[in-house]
């Protein structure tokens, strides 16, 4: 079994004083891949955004442990600068900055020393080619006049240059096409290659997984993981879908 690299216990969470999470618990281990489904207002986009501390979201109760440490109080960029990583639902348009200097500047933060140039540069053009992304695209405004899928694309791109300890891929799949589906996968599969880099991908469609490697899938409810199961439980929700999980 891998060691644990991610605890949630007993979380609630509102929002705006709307309760979303009930009693979420969850664990996650070095190198795991974990997809949570529900139907729509589960709370699942909720959980994602808890874990990475955004003020929006009031934490009712329950702990977040990462890598042993207690981290339920912590800032969005402390969570960060620990390996965390969040793709949006609906990445934001930032005018005045180039999708090269967000990455690089990204990771200053992160690592606390200066950017190599020339190395990060041949690292970004091979992550692009990997991606089928034009290379022009590092020197625009980050997502702006991107397509859907070129900023979903981008956001996989943050994950391979970042290189996370811990990533949630929310709904990274949304309104893309097949071919940009593949595309977005085969970014997944190559950060999956390494051996201690944990995800959680939340999303409603399976086609995006379809490729990778899946370790346990979560079923969420009303704020609550009903069901658990492995890479088959997929296959079932694709049957059956989730009706006898929300009655």
């Amino acid at each position: 079994m891998a060691e644990n690299l991610l605890s949630i216990e007993n979380l609630s969470a509102s929002v705006y004083g709307k309760p979303i999470l009930s009693g979420v618990d969850l664990t996650i281990g070095r190198g795991e891949t974990h997809v949570l489904m529900g139907p729509n207002g589960a709370g699942k986009s909720t959980l994602g955004n808890v874990l990475m501390g955004n003020p929006v979201y009031t934490l009712e109760s329950g702990t977040v442990t990462f890598d042993g440490d207690d981290i339920t109080d912590e800032s969005p960029d402390k969570r960060a600068r620990r390996g965390m990583f969040l793709s949006f639902q609906n990445p934001l348009e930032v005018p005045g900055l180039s999708l090269e200097e967000f990455i690089r500047n990204a990771l200053r933060q992160k690592t606390g020393r200066p950017v190599k140039i020339f190395a990060f540069r041949r690292q970004l053009a091979a992550a692009m080619e990997l991606l089928d992304m034009d290379p022009a695209y590092a020197e625009r405004d980050l997502n702006v006049g991107f397509s859907g899928g070129e900023k979903k694309k981008a956001e996989i791109l943050q994950l391979l240059m970042l290189e996370p300890r811990f990533a949630i891929l929310d709904e990274t799949d949304s309104g893309l096409d097949v071919d940009a589906v593949r595309t977005v996968s085969n970014g997944i599969k190559e950060y999956q290659k390494r051996e201690d880099g944990a995800l959680l991908i939340i999303t409603h469609s399976t086609k995006i997984l379809e490729s990778l490697h899946v370790d346990y899938t979560h079923i969420l409810v009303r704020g609550k993981i009903v069901k658990t199961g492995d890479g088959s439980l997929v296959d079932e929700i694709n049957r059956e879908g989730f009706e006898k999980y929300i009655g």
